[in-house]
């Protein structure tokens, strides 16, 4: 079963620096493009866009790499 998040959940994930957490800003269902970097989302493998608490950053996390805090 896939884990579900909404807009402003607050969530944790893994880093090589250690635990980071952060805001759900939205499920992402289509390839979009992050700072460069390629989102390879579709509507069957989303992703959600996360806002960093530390760093302000915003990442895609497929929703297995997401906790929720």
């Amino acid at each position: 079963m896939t884990k579900e998040f909404k807009k402003g959940d607050k969530v944790e994930w893994n880093t090589s620096q250690g635990k980071t957490h952060g805001t759900v800003e939205k499920k992402q269902t289509s390839e979009t493009h992050i700072m460069k970097h390629k989102v390879a989302a579709t509507p069957d493998d989303p992703q959600y866009i996360v806002k960093s608490a530390k760093s302000g950053k915003k990442a895609a996390h497929k929703p297995e790499e997401l906790r929720r805090k």
